[in-house]
């Protein structure tokens, strides 16, 4: 006979917490949905419901914050960041995973000492280091995309390294001896095997990178030019310039963050079921 699952709170218990997270969660993104389609002295005034529909607001941010130049930068910039560093976070966890050698352990050890290293202790460090290499070679790397994408593939490989390592040692090292029986090559078996079987570990990795580069105002506001300005960067100036006013464009702000906000919104819907199983890899052995 089938037994109910004793839970740890009553149903109307549960369903008074979940309604009152969604209120806590979804409030705020509300609010930034009423104010972008509202008037902006409305705004000021405090006014939660919008007196009218200012769908115009999403028409004017293209030309007010210059966000399509803003857009295509960050999503050149993270989008490299996520590829480029999933491929060698996945081929250095494989080493390190399968393979002994001296100095492993090391080189473990030493990827969780630079995830505690502070973003921020960096910046003069990371921006000498570019002006001195500009200043040798004799070419522009201050102010170009290739900067950041540098700056933010340094921070991002040592945990996607991280996520790699702890999916793979959740893989059959049995799957790896039978490739080698049938002459498979290590490269091979990376690539045929390995990479086909982690996608749910690649899928949490790239975004984990790609959200270091997209959400970034520090780095991004220091080594980029106007024509290399991200999205958040774009959305700071912007916000920045409308402080003297007497009544900031509250419209144009909400309107330009939920655009900005859409594709991570986006990534974490499409990419959520592999999000899941990258995440509780190795949890269970």
């Amino acid at each position: 006979m089938r037994t109910d699952v004793r839970r740890l709170l009553p149903r109307p218990v549960q369903a008074a917490v979940i309604a009152a997270l969604l209120l806590f969660v979804l409030t705020p993104v509300l609010y930034m949905l009423f104010a972008s389609v509202n008037d902006d002295l409305a705004v000021a005034r405090g006014a939660f419901w919008p007196t009218g529909l200012h769908l115009d607001n999403y028409a004017k941010i293209w030309s007010t914050v210059e966000l399509g130049a803003g857009l295509g930068n960050s999503v050149v910039v993270a989008g490299s960041v996520a590829v480029v560093s999933a491929v060698v976070a996945v081929a250095t966890a494989y080493v390190l995973v399968r393979f002994q050698f001296l100095g492993r352990g090391l080189i473990l050890r030493g990827l969780l000492a630079l995830q505690s290293i502070p973003g921020t202790l960096m910046l003069l460090p990371v921006f000498v280091l570019f002006a001195n290499l500009s200043a040798v070679l004799g070419v522009q790397v201050i102010g170009t995309r290739w900067a950041l994408f540098v700056t933010y593939l340094t921070f991002a490989l040592p945990f996607s390294t991280w996520v790699m390592v702890t999916y793979l040692r959740g893989l059959p090292a049995e799957l790896d001896e039978a490739a080698r029986l049938d002459g498979a090559s290590s490269w091979r078996i990376l690539r045929s095997i390995i990479i086909p079987l982690s996608w749910p570990g690649l899928v949490v990795a790239s975004i984990f990178a790609f959200l270091l580069g997209w959400n970034d105002v520090l780095f991004a506001s220091v080594m980029t030019s106007p024509d290399s300005r991200t999205v958040a960067v774009a959305l700071q100036v912007f916000g920045a310039t409308q402080e003297g006013g007497a009544i900031p464009i509250y419209g144009q702000l909400m309107a330009s963050a939920l655009i900005c906000a859409l594709p991570v919104v986006v990534l974490y819907l499409v990419f959520q079921r592999f999000l899941v199983g990258g995440l509780t890899a190795g949890g269970v052995k």
